[in-house]
């Protein structure tokens, strides 16, 4: 004979395991959710950042007015802390980082040091004084676990990395100098729901999606060009091939007198928002730093400073 007490205790037993379940399936779901509340966007007209004829309404639907948006890109022959574990993706250039530059080739920077996580800032003093003091708290990839993205963080400690710092320093500086002055990573953007880092998370994530779009090494590598200490290039045979692919001609940044090749800037305007839009690239505001003349150098890393990242 089954008692009725033990039904009883059973279903109730089994309601709470169930409940619990499911609770924890709707607490897991809401801390992966990254993606601003853009619903009212649809009532908003549908332009490119940058050409509109009158000032936009809704700041969360275009980036304004940092509507002209920067892809930059690093080419480093070395981190630092290969013995650490840094090392560079083979094959592959990587993230700087995505910043709203303004309509006009101008740019703001640091524009809510409630939101500054950067524990190195550069400037510290921003051209009208204010101070940025050096942030002192958790590391940025702490906040990105609290969203349960490990898998956002195993792609930019391959792709997104630093020179001399731990990663996760770039990182938090991207953020807190660019993002911060990016209209649609706006906290009011993400509504009343909005959870504390989700903006910074959805940066991240916006910035390696915009990454995705400008393939740098198999560009050139497609062309004929390859990392070598042996050959030089000159640069408007790269910009050529960059302009042959993605319609423009992007910024290259080149050091030691223009010589040597180290980043490279994609210009775009923004069809919708700046993290799920469509990109339009335009020819750089910026004119290169590379020599129109001399030989540029793209220069081999050495195997010991790279890792494959397949």
């Amino acid at each position: 004979m089954v008692h009725i007490s033990s039904v009883v205790s059973v279903v109730v037993l089994a309601s709470m395991v169930l409940g619990a379940t499911l609770t924890d399936t709707v607490l897991l779901k809401s801390a992966l959710t990254t993606y601003p509340n853009i619903s009212s966007c649809l009532l908003e007209p549908f332009i490119y950042s940058c050409q509109n004829a009158s000032n936009i309404v809704n700041s969360c639907c275009s980036p304004t007015p940092g509507g002209l948006v920067l892809q930059t890109q690093f080419w480093n022959t070395y981190t630092g802390l290969e013995k650490e574990g840094q090392k560079l993706p083979k094959g592959s250039w990587t993230i700087h980082g995505l910043w709203p530059d303004n309509c006009d080739g101008s740019f703001e920077q640091y524009c809510d040091l409630s939101r500054q996580y950067d524990p190195a800032p550069s400037p510290s003093i921003l051209p009208d004084g204010t101070i940025v003091l050096p942030y002192i708290g958790p590391s940025v990839d702490m906040f990105v676990k609290k969203f349960g993205r490990e898998d956002i963080l195993e792609y930019m400690n391959k792709f997104w990395i630093n020179q001399g710092a731990p990663n996760a320093d770039l990182w938090a500086h991207e953020f807190s100098k660019h993002a911060t002055c990016t209209s649609t990573f706006n906290t009011a953007c993400y509504g009343s729901s909005y959870k504390k880092h989700q903006d910074l998370v959805n940066y991240f994530e916006s910035t390696i999606r915009a990454f995705h779009q400008f393939p740098t090494y198999d560009i050139l590598a497609a062309f004929g060009i390859l990392p070598s200490n042996k050959t030089g290039y000159q640069l408007n045979k790269l910009q050529n091939a960059m302009k042959s692919q993605t319609g423009a001609v992007p910024f290259l940044g080149c050091r030691l007198g223009g010589t040597v090749l180290s980043e490279v800037w994609y210009f775009n305007h923004v069809f919708g928002t700046e993290q799920y839009g469509t990109y339009k690239p335009l020819d750089s505001t910026t004119i290169s730093t590379c020599s129109t003349d001399k030989p540029i150098w793209y220069y081999e890393r050495a195997e010991s400073a790279e890792q494959d990242v397949r």
